[in-house]
């Protein structure tokens, strides 16, 4: 405090100078408390006007500057108000003026250029001095390579930083700084063989990104060939790894100025669309609607404010003056009027069920209750470990299928095949199965007649045109009976003979039902294909896999090959190879490309673009009559030659982030693989990577969204198979038909003296297909009045799963959850007894048949 004031009132230079170094020794020690304390006391005044002071004299006594300024721009760093405090004192142009006079004086100049940046840290003061000629003083100072007075140019960079705000860097780019900074930049890279100045390169590419923040800088950009010295560049670091600041900052900045594209699509909005209930008319979609981004200003969008509705005079202002005991309370009575419940009545069928009809036999009780009993429950407290399912072979308990047992209670859904067993050899028997297939032959003819539109039929589409090794693998004793319709799909006949080959082995799962129960989906496309993993089935993985270590990189390489694509458009191919909006615009037998499918159950691939011999961009299909929300993906792919990496990428994902960046694998499942006796799906894909691309939907073109940009998700596959057919997905995909049918199987091999079990249609979607319910618990003990009141006593635990249709994940632990529950584990057993379970195990079916 004494220094302060002695030093505001004095005028002798040799005092001044005591107190500058008492200053400068007491401020340089400790916290910043001792800062902050000089702050308040008048210190950034103080300093200012000793400054405007010393700076009037004649010639410049750096004596005295020199710890001025240090002094200076230590406690600007503190003080959030220096920058106006600056303003105020009008020391502005004298900072300026010392910076100029001192260009050839390399110590004093690094001291200005220090208290340069902290002044620009407040935007007003940037502004002003950019007005007064920060900037053209800035650029004198960047000189070409020079080994000399290397640290007078690093601070400037460092002034430089805090100056580019946005009406500066439009100042720079006008005045044709950015191309000098360019022109730098090749000269300090390819002067700079030993590295040693990693610091001025870098700083240089900074400056280029801050003037690159502008619509302005980045056209600039792209007409002084910015993008490709900048390329070629980091393709010269790429071998060092001590460059990767430079090759980061490099790749920010290709990345930012990549010119921005809508993407290669009639529309963004979805394929589909479908008339919603009170609606004359679909909305149509608008062609090219999506290019009209290119007029608007290219800035990040702003965060949405989001508005407070609350009335602040409605709020109790007196609650604490009385207290309401009863509030501390739950209330005895029913949230809702109990006569509005009664409309749920419909919903829970157990409490009026006549339990009469449940009388049986003795010798059938007997009997059942034997095979039950025989069969293996599900571990109570068992978690699977790397361990436990190491080997194929070895299988978890409640894996196990229970035995067919008629249901005599009520069965909405009916289907056609119910000849499906399990016998302890896990065999099929024929003649059922060809019963069964009669049975579906009739019904498919009723279907035909109802609906002649509809292809009742369902092909297996992935079997290829040349069929040698699914003969020669499959049935090579009928090699000489195959017929392939010419679309290169099976035959009904060829079903019948595939079903007979099928091993069985697949717990709760049967082919008969899923093509039952497929043929009665109906679809905004109306599909006729199954996809074969769903019909066929597969088994879980032999064992766990751990998440895929990151590669050092992946991100910024993908990145500069998009960028490739840009300087070498010669190399691009753009061949469509699949479009769901135009086939006849798609080229899919085009030598040497892969072939796409999608148009099946839960299927999602829009358009297929063949970049280069291997690499393909893959657009995802947006919701039902919208134009946004792309996660979910599953198609089929054939074609493939034998360890070559393809790589995919699905350009127009909308998240900001995803769990593909740390670890995670999409999922392939090889028919050649099934056919051989390894029917999974597996975890597969190398350097896979998630990061922002140069695609661009409008505001309104992507109905508000709050993100403007798109991202890609990029992988690489090796096919395990040549020509073989393959299947990728998000996610373990599970559909609509792969619930009903177990939902049938379930019925079928519960044990009906213990376990109550009823199907109900708690609604029709708008599609036309049925939302099951179900209801889940244990049959009284007797027919006596307790053992009946106890049972419609019961509490009501209620489950749903799905109503996220790209989220699989859900479905496969509510396949478990209804699987254990009908099991004949005790502590299964003890929830029956103790709960009614309400079910509804598919909130959006319309949403997981559609894709």
């Amino acid at each position: 405090k004494f220094g302060v004031f002695s030093f505001q009132s004095s005028c002798d230079k040799d005092v001044i100078l005591n107190i500058l170094s008492v200053l400068t020794n007491l401020l340089s020690l400790g916290t910043g408390r001792r800062i902050h304390y000089v702050i308040s006391k008048g210190g950034s005044e103080a300093l200012l006007r000793a400054l405007t002071t010393a700076a009037r004299t004649e010639p410049p006594d750096h004596s005295t500057l020199l710890p001025l300024l240090r002094l200076l721009a230590r406690v600007g760093q503190r003080d959030r108000k220096f920058g106006l405090k600056v303003q105020k004192a009008e020391a502005t142009d004298i900072i300026l003026s010392l910076t100029r006079r001192n260009l050839g004086h390399h110590l004093p100049l690094s001291h200005c250029l220090w208290v340069l940046r902290v002044c620009a840290s407040n935007v007003a003061t940037g502004t002003m001095l950019g007005i007064n000629g920060a900037m053209e003083l800035l650029f004198k100072v960047i000189t070409p390579y020079s080994k000399r007075h290397v640290r007078t140019v690093r601070k400037e960079f460092n002034s430089a930083f805090s100056l580019f705000s946005e009406s500066n860097s439009r100042r720079a780019v006008n005045r044709g700084y950015l191309g000098g900074l360019l022109r730098l930049y090749q000269d300090w890279h390819h002067n700079d063989v030993s590295n040693n100045y990693i610091y001025i390169r870098r700083g240089l590419l900074l400056c280029l990104k801050y003037i690159t923040n502008i619509q302005l800088g980045r056209e600039t950009f792209l007409g002084s060939q910015g993008m490709e010295i900048l390329f070629t560049s980091v393709q010269d670091c790429l071998s060092c790894k001590n460059l990767d600041p430079i090759i980061t900052t490099a790749t920010q900045i290709l990345r930012k100025c990549y010119p921005k594209e809508h993407l290669p699509v009639t529309t963004v909005r979805s394929s589909y669309s479908f008339p919603l209930p009170g609606n004359a008319k679909t909305e149509t979609p608008h062609e090219g609607s999506e290019g009209k981004w290119l007029k608007a200003d290219d800035e990040e969008e702003e965060a949405e404010k989001e508005l407070d509705n609350e009335d602040g005079e409605s709020k109790e202002e007196d609650y604490d003056l009385e207290t309401d005991v009863n509030k501390l309370r739950s209330r005895p009575m029913l949230d809702w009027p109990e006569e509005d419940l009664g409309k749920y009545e419909a919903m829970c069928p157990e409490l009026s069920f006549n339990f009469q009809e449940l009388e049986l036999e003795c010798e059938e009780e007997k009997n059942l209750e034997d095979r039950t009993e025989s069969l293996p429950s599900a571990p109570s407290h068992f978690i699977p470990s790397a361990t436990s399912v190491k080997h194929p072979n070895c299988r978890w308990r409640n894996q196990s299928v229970t035995e067919v047992g008629p249901d005599p209670g009520e069965q909405d859904f009916k289907v056609p095949l119910q000849s499906w067993r399990k016998e302890e050899e896990c065999r099929w028997d024929q003649t059922d199965e060809k019963r069964d297939i009669a049975e579906a032959a009739q019904d498919t003819d009723c279907c035909e007649e109802e609906n002649p539109d509809r292809n009742s039929v369902f092909a297996l589409h992935p079997l290829p045109k040349d069929a040698t090794w699914y003969k020669k693998v499959f049935y090579p004793h009928r090699e000489a009976s195959i017929n392939l319709s010419p679309g290169g799909r099976l035959e009904s006949s060829d079903i019948v003979r595939n079903l007979e080959e099928h091993q069985g082995d697949i717990p709760f799962h049967s082919p008969h039902l899923y093509a039952a129960r497929a043929k009665c989906v109906k679809s905004i496309p109306n599909y006729r294909d199954l996809a074969f993993p769903d019909f066929w089935g597969h088994q879980p993985p032999p064992y766990s896999k751990p998440t895929l270590e990151r590669k050092h990189g992946v991100q910024r390489d993908k990145v500069l090959d998009d960028v490739r694509r840009l300087i070498h458009p010669g190399d691009v191919i753009g061949r469509t190879v699949f479009d769901l909006d135009e086939p006849s615009c798609s080229s899919p037998d085009a030598p040497g490309c892969l072939t796409f499918f999608s148009k099946f159950e839960s299927g999602n691939l829009r358009k297929a673009i063949q970049v280069r011999e291997f690499e393909y961009d893959l657009i995802m299909n947006a919701d039902v009559n919208s134009n946004q929300h792309h996660q979910w993906f599953y198609f089929e792919v054939r074609d493939m030659k034998l360890s070559v990496p393809y790589r995919f990428n699905i350009i127009n994902c909308e998240k900001l982030n995803s769990q593909f960046n740390y670890g995670m694998q999409l999922v392939m499942y090889s028919v050649k693989e099934a056919l051989q006796g390894r029917p999974r799906w597996i975890r597969a894909g190398h350097d896979i990577c998630y990061y922002k691309n140069h695609y661009r939907c409008s505001a309104a073109a992507g109905g508000g969204m709050r993100g403007k940009f798109y991202y890609t998700l990029t992988f690489s596959i090796k096919f395990p198979h040549k020509d073989d057919v393959c299947y990728l997905a998000y996610h373990y995909p599970y559909t609509y038909s792969t619930m009903m049918s177990h939902l049938d199987i379930l019925e079928q091999n519960r044990n009906p003296k213990k376990v109550y079990w009823r199907q109900q249609m708690l609604c029709q979607t708008l599609g036309g297909n049925p939302c099951p319910l179900l209801t889940i618990t244990a049959m009284p003990e007797s027919k006596n009045r307790d053992d009946l009141e106890q049972f419609c006593n019961r509490p009501y635990v209620f489950l749903t799963a799905r109503v996220h249709p790209g989220e699989s994940n859900a479905s496969w632990v509510m396949k478990g959850t209804l699987e254990f529950l009908v099991s004949s584990d005790p502590i299964a057993d003890l929830l029956r007894k103790c709960f009614i379970f309400k079910i509804v195990p598919m909130l959006n079916p319309d949403g997981v048949i559609n894709g």
